[in-house]
């Protein structure tokens, strides 16, 4: 069962999800700066965790359909964590793709309704590039 209330626990969750991708995004930043990505990392997952429950977590990374985004996302981690930055986040990113590919539709809706953003994102050439990444054909 999904509880969509805001509690202290999801609010802390959100915080902590909202760090780890800023310490990521830092770390990329930073050119590709070990310590800060392996905090992301850590801040990212624990986030995730305290946000929709240990249980939802690893059912998500669990689905059989997501075996390809959660053991490139775990090896690329590891990478992180021994100290091979780049090659880690390389397979984060694809792992993070593959994971939240589910999403990108939702995140595209979302990306149309901002105010002056979305104004990009309704012109023709960006919603016909969305609508062949959903795989729906728009005539041209």
């Amino acid at each position: 069962m999904v509880s969509f209330e805001m509690n202290d626990r999801k609010k802390i969750g959100l915080g902590l999800t909202g760090f780890g991708i800023f310490f990521s995004f830092l770390g990329m930043i930073f050119f590709f700066d070990k310590a800060l990505l392996a905090m992301g990392n850590v801040l990212f997952l624990s986030g995730l965790m305290l946000t929709i429950g240990m249980k939802s977590t690893m059912q998500f990374f669990m689905k059989r359909q997501s075996y390809k985004g959660t053991i490139s996302f775990c090896v690329g981690f590891f990478f992180v964590l021994v100290g091979w930055p780049i090659i880690g986040m390389i397979f984060e990113a694809y792992g993070f793709v593959v994971l939240f590919s589910g999403f990108w539709p939702t995140l595209a809706v979302f990306l149309q309704r901002i105010p002056i953003l979305g104004w990009v994102f309704q012109q023709p050439f960006v919603t016909s590039l969305m609508n062949r990444y959903r795989g729906r054909r728009v005539p041209v």
